[in-house]
This record gives C-alpha cells, sequence and structure tokens, in this order.
C-alpha cells in the first residue's frame, strides 16, 4: 500500500481546513479518500443503513431532510471532516485478480462493514465504497491534547477483503497527526464483537466505558 498526499495538504491552524483528496494504492486497485459532498449523502446513508444495526438506526433517503440538515452543520465545522472513499469504475475489474491478504482482509470484511451490500455511484463517475467521520476535540484534560474521534465506519461489500478497512483507519491515525492529535479514539457497540477484536489488532485499548442517553 502506499499513500499519495495532494500538495498543499497539511495545517492550516483551524481544524480539517488544509484537508486535501489522498490516494490508496491497494491490492491492485485505487482508492481516493477525499472531503464528502453534498451530492455523496445519498450513497453514504446507504452505507450507514447496510448494516444489522444501521438498518435499525437509519430512515434511510426517504427522509432525507434530517442527513442533509446534518450535513450542512459537519461541513460548516472546521473541526469535522466527513470522508468519502471512492474508487473509479474501472479498478473495480481488478478485484477479482487482487490476492487475498490474510487476517486484515477477513476482519475488513466481517467486522468493519458489517453485512455491507453494493455500492452505489458518486456524482464524479467514480464508486463509493467507503465512508468514516473524523473529529477534532479540543480538551483541557490530558495536558490539553486534541483528540481525534473515528465514527461511522463503513466499508463495501465491493472493496473487502483486501486490507480496506485497516488502511483506511491507518490513514486516519496519520491524519490526526498531521493536523495536531495527540489521541485517537472511538466508541463500538457491545454487541459489535468482531469489532472490537479488530480495534484491538489495531492496537486500541478499551479503557473506558461508554453511555449514551438518548435527549428526544
Amino acid at each position: 500500500m502506499t499513500t499519495e498526499a495532494a500538495a498543499g495538504e497539511g495545517r492550516s491552524g483551524r481544524g480539517f481546513d488544509g484537508f486535501a483528496p489522498e490516494t490508496l494504492h491497494l491490492a491492485g486497485r485505487t482508492f481516493v479518500i477525499r472531503r464528502a459532498t453534498e451530492a455523496d449523502v445519498p450513497a453514504l446513508v446507504e452505507l450507514l443503513r447496510d448494516d444489522i444495526l444501521g438498518a435499525a438506526r437509519e430512515s434511510g433517503t426517504e427522509d432525507a431532510v434530517p442527513y442533509a440538515r446534518a450535513f450542512a452543520l459537519i461541513d460548516a465545522d472546521p473541526n469535522q471532516l466527513l470522508v468519502a472513499v471512492t474508487e473509479n469504475a474501472g479498478n473495480a475489474e481488478s478485484a477479482d485478480q487482487a490476492g487475498s491478504v490474510g487476517q486484515t482482509g477477513t476482519a475488513d470484511q466481517t467486522e468493519i462493514a458489517g453485512e455491507a451490500g453494493s455500492s452505489d455511484q458518486s456524482h464524479d463517475d467514480s464508486t463509493i465504497v467507503g465512508t468514516l467521520q473524523l473529529s477534532l476535540l479540543p480538551s483541557l484534560s490530558r495536558r490539553g491534547t486534541l483528540r481525534l474521534q473515528i465514527e461511522a465506519v463503513r466499508i463495501d461489500a465491493s472493496a473487502q477483503g483486501i486490507g480496506l478497512g485497516t488502511a483506511v483507519f491507518e490513514w486516519a491515525h496519520e491524519c490526526g497527526r498531521r493536523f495536531g492529535a495527540g489521541l485517537a479514539q472511538l466508541t463500538t457497540d457491545k454487541s459489535r464483537t468482531g469489532a472490537q477484536r479488530f480495534y484491538d489488532r489495531l492496537g486500541y485499548v478499551a479503557s473506558h466505558e461508554g453511555m449514551k442517553l438518548p435527549l428526544d
């Protein structure tokens, strides 16, 4: 795997303002990690829905208003980066020739993507095959350490089994470092035992007990 950053990327002093698209080369295929646009939202929502828990949580694109509102808030906040992982249509043809990467591919397929189905075509003729959201969280604790929150990671079935999930997490960690984060953190549902094993292999430690309270 190689990573190519676009020229001019780096810290601007204001959240993710200096972010530019990056390219991942993996298993003979080329993926682009870029900032999501409003036109991507329906495909991203379908990725979030294509999962046992997501199917119950998400209303789908027939109820577009809350997703449009959420995207506007995310897009306006420099400390938020909603990511679309895309692949050119021609690259998908090489998927059958891609070799297995063993344990990493298994983790991507069964633990991160859940029960992901078919991918969706994006607005620029490439295919959206993954998503995640990064948040920079300023904090006084840990001597003012800036935290990188990683949430809503999905890899489509068309890109599973080649180590893309691991590669995306490695990219996210490096992205966080470049923008000043000193700690990466995430939450995972207790029922996702496979995902927890995957995060263990990435070096995450289950050091805290997370809690949620609905406010509506």
